[in-house]
């Protein structure tokens, strides 16, 4: 299935294809602070609508996730590292996500803090 989503304010469009079955939240420190739910796939099933230059982009620690939001609105609707084994990864804020019912889905808690 392919899902449509973006930041609040449009600046940021993309759609996503997979099957969305769960979601996680992550309690390290950013992402306790964004609440974000993340829907986790491969990055080339996650296709942006808009420039890439509308992203703006936060990393800290080892700098190897790369928190993308709008710098119009300050929403974060995706971000994207790479896994244990080398594949691109992102991790699509299923908040962001048009038409899902969020309540529908099962939750994995991560323990991102303890990383």
């Amino acid at each position: 299935m392919i899902y449509k989503g973006s930041c609040h304010c449009g600046q940021i469009a993309f759609e996503v294809e997979g099957e969305l079955t769960q979601v996680a939240d992550c309690n390290c420190s950013i992402c306790s602070r964004m609440g974000a739910l993340h829907w986790f796939v491969a990055r080339d099933a996650l296709r942006l609508l808009t420039p890439e230059s509308n992203l703006a982009t936060y990393t800290f620690g080892k700098h190897v996730i790369k928190h993308h939001f709008c710098p119009k609105c300050g929403i974060h609707p995706f971000g994207e590292g790479t896994d244990h084994s080398g594949n691109r990864k992102a991790a699509v804020n299923a908040r962001c996500l048009e038409d899902v019912d969020l309540s529908s889905l099962p939750v994995m808690h991560l323990d991102g803090r303890s990383r």
